[in-house]
């Protein structure tokens, strides 16, 4: 049997909640514990404990997006960031601050399970307007890379070999490792650390950098 996957909903356009809630009721892959129109009601209700939650970019309650994320993570849930408009901006600082992935609500309702299923799994949801917002960013949360930088970044993300990276673009092993270490500083000041080899890779998809 297919495991079913907890989730909530934090949006106050009620219409599209009694929509989606609907369409919520009759799926057999996803139970919905409950739904708030704002972080604080999510969070003092039993829907606080869903192991995903459908949170709306911007809420009328003049909350900021990336403390919503900040607090619902903190209480022990994935987020999986929805909006209207694609807000470059907002977009960027909600999954920097720790978003899980970020869909337009203009998706097909199937795509949706499948990326509630992906950040349950613990993955992140790279959608096409997220990439976008990524590469459009101006922010101090997408560092400024020098063109051979991306190279490395983008060849050893791909899969590469420290060693084969270098070979491709015709530098040491010690100079590839120099750029990969400025990469790997250049994200940790921008609030974004990227370890390891994975996270790397995760970096370069968010960013634009991959082939």
């Amino acid at each position: 049997m297919a495991r079913v996957i907890d989730v909530a909903v934090v949006d106050d356009d009620r219409m599209l909640l009694d929509g989606l809630c609907s369409w919520l009721s009759g799926q057999r892959k996803l139970r919905l514990l409950g739904t708030a129109a704002t972080v604080e009601e999510l969070l003092a209700g039993p829907a606080a404990a869903a192991e995903v939650v459908l949170l709306d970019l911007v809420l009328r309650d003049g909350s900021v997006p990336e403390a919503n994320v900040r607090r619902v993570r903190e209480a022990g849930s994935r987020v999986l960031v929805i909006s209207t408009v694609a807000d470059r901006a907002r977009v960027v600082a909600a999954v920097a601050a720790g978003a899980d992935g970020y869909l337009t609500k203009d998706h097909a309702l199937d795509t949706l399970v499948e990326a509630v299923e992906t950040v349950a799994a613990g993955g992140t949801v790279h959608s096409p307007e997220l990439a976008f917002a990524w590469f459009s960013d101006t922010g101090p949360a997408r560092p400024r890379l020098a063109p051979r930088e991306r190279q490395v970044l983008r060849d050893y993300a791909s899969g590469l070999t420290l060693k084969a990276t270098a070979r491709r673009a015709g530098i040491s092993v010690n100079t590839a490792k120099y750029y990969l270490d400025q990469v790997k500083e250049k994200y940790r000041q921008a609030g974004r650390p990227a370890h390891t080899k994975i996270e790397l890779a995760q970096r370069a998809h968010e960013d634009g950098f991959h082939t």
